[in-house]
């Protein structure tokens, strides 16, 4: 699926890169549709400037192999990470890969996975567990964003939690807390369709912000308090509030949507009460092999949720998730 212009999609032959000797070259089994590029197209940012093939959520297999590969050889079947780490900067040395001040992402920097074949460097690939099925092995990465959420709070306790958003992040955000902290998690969406999902993976209770106040339903849920952790997996100015005013004194809000950049903040609602915010961006590779392990096991619950497309088909999926009606949640393409 090629982005040729702003507003534009197409299905389109394009010849592919030449194989760099780092490289190697996946014929994609999936690449799961995220609302990055959903965002980014529907607002023409300049994160994403055509033309350009995007996907960066994919597992594939491995068909050639650059002259410096020496770990991977054709027929093993891989999931690859979104970004790719330069593996030389301060950041890289110091562990925070994600952060590299020269990372290149998928469909962003270098071609992505919406696509038969896509060239990926060896040092982003892990292998693709054994009897996963590949529209759940693409989604390794949004469910390790999930895991790095946690990861991030580990220092607090969280015994209560408030994901704002039940969309796939936010879904797979719930799951990581449930699965890894034992978390009790409240869920808000104004999608009674979002929320039936959300239900059914296990929230403590799920809310409709049209119908009852967020934050009193936290606090009446507390003993007064609030929540311990809250997570806004929307990132619009509304739920960036709410995610600070149903927390408990001492507790953090972890933001990971991307909906809206600018807010006018309470700034006393934060340093009285001594809340912490946080930003949290993409996920290490070792937070990729646990997410696998965590499918794989079936701690975590994907397919249920989640529609396949054929690429043939890859450009009405696109429009059917940007609209966003009823159960549609998250498109994996298959080409």
């Amino acid at each position: 699926m090629y982005y040729p212009a702003f507003d534009r999609l197409e299905i389109a032959e394009i010849a592919s890169l030449p194989l760099l000797p780092d490289e190697v070259r996946l014929r994609v089994a999936a690449c799961g549709l995220c609302g990055s590029e959903l965002e980014t197209f529907k607002n023409r940012s300049p994160r994403r400037t055509p033309p350009l093939v995007m996907g960066h959520e994919f597992c594939g297999v491995i068909v050639e192999s650059g002259a410096a590969v020496c770990d991977w050889r054709p027929g093993a079947r891989v999931v690859s990470n979104s970004l790719v780490p330069c593996s030389r900067c301060v950041r890289c040395r110091r562990g925070d890969t994600h952060l590299c001040a020269d990372r290149q992402i998928f469909g962003m920097h270098r071609p992505g996975a919406f696509a038969e074949f896509v060239n990926v460097p060896a040092r982003c690939l892990i292998p693709w567990p054994a009897g996963l099925p590949a529209e759940a092995a693409a989604l390794a990465e949004p469910l390790a964003n999930g895991i790095h959420v946690v990861n991030l709070t580990r220092h607090l306790p969280a015994a209560t939690a408030l994901v704002i958003g039940a969309g796939p992040i936010g879904l797979f955000c719930l799951q990581a807390l449930q699965v890894l902290r034992g978390t009790r998690v409240f869920v808000a969406d104004l999608s009674p369709e979002r929320l039936a999902v959300a239900r059914r993976l296990g929230a403590a209770r799920v809310i409709n912000p049209r119908e009852e106040d967020v934050a009193d339903i936290l606090r009446a849920a507390t003993a007064g308090e609030g929540a311990d952790l809250s997570v806004d997996a929307v990132g619009s100015a509304i739920t960036k509030r709410t995610s600070l005013e149903a927390l408990r004194p001492g507790g953090a809000s972890v933001w990971i949507g991307l909906h809206e950049n600018t807010l006018p903040v309470d700034t006393y609602g934060i340093t009285l009460p001594e809340k912490q915010v946080l930003g949290t961006y993409a996920a290490k590779i070792d937070e990729l092999r646990q997410a696998l392990n965590l499918m794989a096991s079936g701690q975590v619950e994907t397919l249920s949720w989640v529609q396949r497309f054929e690429l043939k088909d890859a450009v009405p999926a696109f429009h059917r998730m940007l609209a966003a009606q009823g159960a549609d949640l998250k498109a994996v393409i298959c080409p």
